[in-house]
This record gives C-alpha cells, structure tokens and sequence, in this order.
C-alpha cells in the first residue's frame, strides 16, 4: 500500500488547511519553497506524492505549475499525482509531459463528466478523478456545494469512462486528525473494480494497519497531510509498517 504525502499549494508556498465549516477554514504556511518539502519526504521514503495548486482549483486554472514542474525536474522517477485547475486538456497535456504521471480531476469530473471521458481517451492511463463526499454526497467548488449525486453512482460512471483511480475523501474527516473513514473507503473499494486512494482523516499507524488490511478489497493508499506535518505520524517508521505487512 502506498503512504503519499500531501503538498498544497497557495501563492508559490506549501500550506496546510484544516477545514471545518467554511468560515472556520484556517491556512497555516509550511514553507516557502515547495520542491524542498518534497525533498524531505521523498528522503523520508515517500514513492508518491500528492500535489494540489489551491489557487488553480479556485481559480480554475494553474497558478503553481512551476513549482510542481520543478519538483518533477528534480525527481523524474518519482510517481506524482497533481491536481487543481486541471479544467482543459492542454493543462493536462503540459503537466504530463513536464512528468507528472497522473492528472486529478475534481470539480470539472462532477460538473461536466465529458471531460473526463475524453481526457482518458486521449491521456489513458494518466487520470484519476477526486471524489470528496459528505454523508455519501458528493461535494463540490471546495466543498462549498454538495450535490445530489451518489458517490458509488458517481465512482462507477468514471469507472466506465477508464479513470485509473478514485481519490475519495471524507470531507468531515479531513485535516481533522480523527481517524481516517476506513468503512466508506471499503465500501466503495469493494463495488467497483479500480483502485482507491483515501484520503483524509489519516493520523496514526492504527489507521494505517487498518488501511492496510482493505489493500484486498481495493484500497490502494492513503494520502496523508496533517499527520505527517504535525508529526503526529512519521512517515519513515509508517512506511516500515506498511513494508512489514506486506511481507
């Protein structure tokens, strides 16, 4: 199972959110030089990262790709997954061939589900779509809206539509530091035949074990934010676990 730490982005530094209801949403800046935070946890044994440009998904549109261009100058064999203001397929396109392995879709995925369809046709392999969900409802425009559509309906349409993964998150959970919503990441893992990201909620190496146990059902990982920046959870002693249990 994949550990793939989170690196958000505002205004060219790494931040941290933590959400609770709209007006309560406070940033806090981790570094102003964001291709070092990844250095530090790629030192720390990280396979993966996770990057999302807040001000692209704002925005819609890219407003921190240097910053993620340089993190994969530096590290070419690193698996990264970008997401954020990816709304038109030449945005998709120029993250793909400056070496970024998959493109995240959020916002765009729900609201014109088409787009999905077509970047798989033309960047197969490259696409995953974030489903960030309250109550088993899907949420939208940075949670702000919640929708009427199901998430498994939702999960099993871009399924169809040949995305590699879902990115699902537990808006209630996330940056909350209490425990990850193993239950609906199984369950949606166990109804449909792609893999699983969680994400949100991930704080300690029981939710690790308990993540690692649902590698069987689909779950393919966990995107890890807070936990890791607050040292709640060290990422080298986590990424022994998950080694240790896949032995």
């Amino acid at each position: 199972m994949l550990l793939i730490p989170a690196i958000d982005l505002r205004g060219g530094q790494c931040v941290r959110l933590k959400h609770g209801p709209e007006e309560e949403v406070t940033e806090t800046v981790l570094s102003e030089d964001p291709p070092a935070i990844a250095d530090r946890w790629i030192e720390a044994g990280a396979r993966r990262l996770h990057i999302v440009d807040l001000d692209g998904a704002s925005s819609g549109a890219p407003a921190n790709a240097d910053a993620i261009r340089e993190i994969a100058a530096r590290h070419p064999h690193l698996t990264l997954q970008v997401g954020g203001g990816i709304r038109d397929e030449d945005t998709a396109e120029a993250y793909l061939a400056a070496g970024v392995d998959y493109v995240i879709i959020g916002t765009r995925a729900v609201g014109t589900p088409h787009f999905v369809r077509d970047l798989c046709i033309e960047f197969g392999g490259h696409v995953m779509v974030a489903l960030d969900t309250r109550e088993g409802r899907v949420a939208t425009d940075g949670w702000s809206k919640l929708s009427n559509n199901d998430v498994l309906d939702v999960a099993r349409h871009f399924e169809n539509d040949g995305v590699e993964a879902i990115v699902f998150t537990d808006i209630e959970r996330d940056g909350m530091l209490n425990g990850v919503n193993v239950e609906a990441t199984v369950a949606l893992a166990r109804e449909i035949n792609i893999p699983v990201i969680a994400s949100g909620g991930v704080s300690s190496l029981d939710d690790v074990r308990k993540l690692c146990a649902a590698r069987s059902d689909g779950v393919l990982g966990a995107v890890i934010g807070r936990a890791l920046y607050e040292e709640h959870l060290d990422l080298g002693e986590a990424q022994q676990l998950v080694d240790s249990l896949s032995e």
